[in-house]
């Protein structure tokens, strides 16, 4: 990356940081596109070279921090070879997930509206995410594991969609139970979506 680039990859992310300081501590309604540029010390006309409002920026935010949260979790996989099957893996990654997720119970409240459904369309459409582990992880699954699975982008749906909707209330409020009380559950639910989604030997031959 030439310095150029550099310098424009730092102003935004300087942005970034600092909407999300002001977001979580003020609000989005009681921060303005001047508070965020005078905090991060940026002109406010660079504020418009990356996004078009104070809302695009929260859109952008989202996709930006979930990210970061595959990111880690791939980097803590990568040092577990002994998570190697596909369950295995998919699993230890959403518990990397849900261990950050409970240390910052503030980027949790921010990012819930988008745990589900709407997260997956971000991650896989999103510029923001290109380049991403979590594109890495959908192609590598795809790439990998596509001929032995009906459907893999359903299924990673179905398993995100699960996870969003029901870990949120139990690690902010212990609702229905605490998060370590639900994992169990939880991860014998993904191992059931994941077994259900394999293709048996009788639908590779009349598939063949």
């Amino acid at each position: 990356m030439g310095k150029i680039e550099s310098n424009k990859q730092q102003k935004m992310e300087s942005l970034l940081n600092t909407a999300f300081e002001l977001f979580t501590s003020k609000g989005i309604h009681n921060t303005s596109i001047s508070d965020i540029v005078e905090k991060a010390g940026v002109a406010k006309g660079t504020f418009y070279l990356y996004f078009k409002d104070k809302y695009d920026i929260n859109q952008k935010l989202v996709v930006h921090k979930s990210s970061q949260l595959f990111d880690t979790a791939m980097e803590h996989l990568s040092q577990h070879p002994e998570a190697d099957s596909l369950s295995d893996k998919i699993i230890f990654l959403i518990n990397d997930i849900l261990d950050s997720l409970s240390e910052n119970k503030t980027l949790l409240f921010f990012i819930a509206k988008d745990l589900g459904a709407g997260f997956f369309r971000s991650a896989l459409h999103s510029e923001t995410f290109a380049g991403s582990k979590f594109h890495e992880v959908y192609e590598l699954l795809v790439e990998k594991h596509g001929n032995s699975l009906k459907n893999p982008d359903i299924m990673l749906y179905m398993i995100i969609e699960l996870v969003g909707s029901t870990c949120y209330t139990a690690i902010l409020y212990d609702e229905p139970m605490t998060i370590a009380e639900l994992k169990p559950y939880l991860f014998h639910t993904i191992q059931d979506i994941i077994d259900d989604f394999m293709i048996n030997e009788d639908e590779r031959i009349n598939h063949k």
